[in-house]
């Protein structure tokens, strides 16, 4: 994606905000239910009650054909899992996205959880995921190119000896679920022509991988995405509006990981 990307009016930003608010509140509304012993459908079902009963909708229900209200992704999985019966263990990362659409306007975040004790491997995996995500943030401004936040996220990743998911990326978002401009979390020719200027709203969402940065969808499903060699993935994931004075992350939780947080 590199067409033409959605610049916001100011007065729009405040429902960015909004949508992006809410989103955020679900989070912190689910985040008790991720522990042992709870299946992934029932957690879905916590995402779909909360969302419906504020008057808003799950983005994920029914597009392009996705069955669930969110996306449920364990241990190997990279992202998209679908919601179903497999229950939640002692020492399984999680990772739970969600989207919100609130008066027509979207909200996307996603954060890894760690479910009970889990080994050094898995923490070490989610915390660099994190803190990748968040240099990335800090690392733009006004103006700057797309480029550089794959690079920032690509230097830092594969330094500790990880994986950089390349098939999955970040996009613009608003009005609509998905946008330009693509945001590559690895350095890709052509986005240093990309620059992200005030309004306009997009995710960072970094996938690392404990070995092999290669995925393989699931044909049975044509959703849910594993490591191609089995080992571990995490994610986290930020709406990120840019404005004037630099980027402004509309999903930060109240009760979640804040920037800086140790695993």
């Amino acid at each position: 994606m590199s067409g033409n990307p959605i610049i916001y009016k100011s007065y729009e930003w405040e429902r960015l905000r909004i949508a992006s608010r809410f989103n955020a509140s679900l989070m912190d509304h689910l985040r008790p239910y991720v522990k042992p012993g709870i299946s992934t459908d029932e957690i879905n079902q916590v995402v779909h009650e909360y969302t419906v009963s504020h008057g808003h909708t799950p983005a994920t229900l029914g597009y392009h054909g996705f069955p669930k209200s969110c996306c449920i992704s364990i241990n190997e999985v990279v992202c998209h899992g679908i919601p179903d019966e497999t229950v939640l263990k002692e020492g399984d990362i999680v990772n739970v996205d969600i989207t919100s659409i609130v008066d027509g306007w979207y909200g996307d975040q996603s954060e890894t959880f760690l479910v009970g004790e889990v080994t050094d491997e898995a923490r070490k995996l989610v915390q660099a995921t994190f803190d990748s995500l968040f240099l990335a943030i800090n690392a733009i401004h006004p103006g700057s190119s797309v480029i550089e936040i794959g690079e920032v996220i690509y230097d830092y990743a594969t330094e500790l000896g990880y994986g950089v998911v390349r098939q999955y990326q970040g996009h613009g978002i608003g009005r609509e679920f998905h946008t330009d401009p693509g945001i590559p979390h690895y350095p890709v020719s052509g986005s240093e022509r990309d620059l992200l200027l005030p309004g306009m709203c997009f995710t960072i969402e970094p996938m690392l991988n404990s070995g092999s940065w290669k995925t393989v969808e699931d044909r049975s499903d044509g959703w849910t995405v594993r490591t191609k060699d089995g080992k571990l993935s995490a994610q986290f994931e930020h709406t990120i509006l840019m404005t004037d004075a630099g980027p402004e992350i509309l999903t930060l939780t109240k009760e979640g990981p804040q920037p800086g947080h140790r695993f």
